[in-house]
């Protein structure tokens, strides 16, 4: 399932997501006339920053959500392109150097599909990069968010709920990769854990993108007091005596190639 997210406000709330990205980019040793897809481009930061390492080469951003990509379309130039596309739904042949993912991958469930497709869409001696959310991921919000959903007045909006991240451990994702056609295989986690400046940072990060699986669920009426005890709760388990508000980031890094 497809989520619609808010582009400028996720724009404005995705510090530590551009944080990751910046490092991945920087890792890529870009010759300059690659082409590149960026799987859940979002508002499109982070694929601007590629197309800007590509004066001869080209860069599609890929996205379900409608708001992500009408924040991203201001961007488009020559080389810089961006797509509304469910990333399950690719079907390129051939066509890329480098398949990127930033803070995307753990909304989508299916990741041998994923990785079949992503094969395909790559050309010989193709490059994947991708970066994720792993096992113990947001953990102070995961605990929040079922504390809530449990609540006598939430509870029946979320019978039969499917929880929307695939978060796995190391290990299993690297039995996974391992066992698709991919060569020069590395997986491995990443500790990315961090500090919101204040409660303002941490709930921006909460209504987009945390929130957005679950309101939809709720009756109009019931939306706000849902979001209003999200909040209260997280700034209570993660504030610190300083102002700022810890939350746990894991990460998990895929290195491969075609």
């Amino acid at each position: 399932m497809a989520h619609e997210f808010d582009g400028k406000k996720y724009e404005k709330a995705s510090a530590p997501q551009k944080e990751w990205a910046a490092k991945l980019i920087s890792e890529l040793s870009l010759k300059g006339n690659e082409r590149v897809l960026d799987l859940g481009c979002g508002d499109g930061t982070n694929t601007a920053r590629l197309a800007n390492l590509l004066p001869n080469g080209e860069v599609v951003g890929i996205d379900a959500s409608i708001g992500m990509i009408d924040a991203a379309k201001p961007k488009e130039r020559a080389n810089l392109r961006f797509v509304l596309l469910d990333i399950n739904e690719i079907e390129f042949k051939d066509e890329f150097d480098v398949i990127f993912s930033n803070a995307t991958l753990h909304w989508v469930e299916d990741h041998q599909r994923l990785l079949k497709n992503a094969l395909k869409a790559l050309r010989k001696n193709g490059i994947l990069r991708f970066n994720f959310a792993a096992e113990g991921n947001c953990s102070h919000f995961s605990k929040v968010i079922r504390k809530t959903m449990e609540r006598e007045e939430f509870a029946s909006y979320f019978e039969g709920f499917v929880w929307p991240w695939y978060m796995p451990t190391v290990d299993e994702y690297k039995y996974l990769v391992d066992n698709s056609e991919l060569q020069e295989v590395k997986v491995w986690g990443e500790n990315a854990d961090h500090f919101f400046p204040d409660t303002k940072a941490l709930i921006a990060c909460i209504d987009q993108p945390c929130l957005v699986p679950f309101l939809p669920c709720l009756a109009e009426k019931d939306k706000a007091a849902f979001r209003e005890y999200v909040v209260g709760e997280m700034v209570q388990e993660t504030k610190q005596d300083d102002g700022r508000c810890f939350e746990t980031f894991r990460r998990i890094n895929l290195f491969a190639m075609k």
